[in-house]
């Protein structure tokens, strides 16, 4: 109860030490900050995808920054050889702007990336942003990018009716429980209808041989998911098991071992404190070491 009311404290915590605790989570602020984490990542047998923190930008000269920082780890992928894709937020690329616009500097990505062979996840935001994102999922694929793919997020009771609509395009998804605050007419909110809906999306995505991103650090989901992918026989070449940086690395090790493809996201930036609240909200086991370090220095 303590850590669940520290996590919830956060946002008045001193910003250093809300760092501190969550460096784990964040390879640092610099594009060699990311290249050296994936490196290491790499050496420990999972491959990667680099997330470049930033949401919900408001001007054109910034967008285009964000555009040029996502071209610019594209760069350092290919140039260092890394086992990384780039995972990409619409809002920080002009969404909230015009439709247009974002669009162009989402293709200027995709097409570099898809010249070197690299993948391109277009993120999911909340829900004001759901139906563009999968428009613009389908607007690269008809335009000849297939190097791309969509998150879904279990959480969302529309969910399903999406799979199903992807389905035709065999989409790449990766299959998220979703962490933005949602109204219960449009989201799951308790703890097992959402294991619940997650469970049916996993064997949905499996019905339809669609390649699926299982993104979860949840026991239940990744037991189910391992006894769906042994009964039902499916081939490694189809799924891969993804988690965040610093979190179940003991769980991510096994995996690897048993032969499981397994991604690592690896978010950095400057803006760090937004998606270090999160990920702290999200663990109050860790939260609770912020309280420690406030009473240590931060030591």
């Amino acid at each position: 109860m303590l850590n669940e009311l520290i996590a919830k404290s956060l946002p008045i915590v001193p910003k250093p030490i809300v760092r501190q605790v969550s460096s784990r989570y964040i390879a640092g602020e610099t594009v060699p900050d990311a290249v050296n984490t994936v490196r290491r990542l790499n050496g420990l047998g999972a491959v990667c995808t680099v997330d470049v923190l930033g949401e919900f930008v408001s001007s054109r000269s910034q967008a285009e920054q964000e555009a040029q920082m996502s071209s610019t780890v594209l760069d350092a992928i290919n140039s260092n050889q890394l086992q990384s894709g780039l995972s990409v937020k619409l809002t920080s690329l002009g969404l909230d702007i015009d439709d247009e616009f974002c669009y162009n500097n989402v293709r200027s990505i995709v097409a570099k990336a898809q010249a070197i062979k690299r993948f391109v996840r277009l993120d999911m935001e909340n829900s004001p942003y759901t139906d563009k994102t999968i428009a613009l999922y389908h607007r690269l694929r008809a335009d000849g990018f297939d190097n791309t793919g969509v998150v879904i997020q279990a959480y969302m009771r529309r969910s399903e009716d999406d799979i199903r609509a992807l389905a035709k395009a065999g989409a790449s998804v990766r299959l998220c429980k979703g962490i933005y605050v949602e109204s219960e007419t449009i989201a799951f909110r308790g703890r097992e209808e959402v294991q619940a809906n997650y469970k049916r999306l996993l064997g949905l995505l499996f019905d339809n041989n669609m390649y699926v991103g299982i993104a979860t650090h949840d026991d239940v989901l990744l037991d189910f998911a391992l006894e769906e992918i042994a009964k039902r026989g499916v081939p490694r070449d189809r799924y891969e098991f993804q988690m965040l940086l610093g979190v179940r690395e003991q769980k991510r090790d096994a995996l690897i071992k048993q032969g499981h493809k397994t991604r690592i996201y690896v978010p950095f930036g400057h803006d760090w404190y937004g998606y270090s609240v999160r990920r702290l909200k999200e663990n109050p086991e860790v939260a609770g070491h912020i309280f420690k370090a406030m009473f240590t220095g931060g030591r």
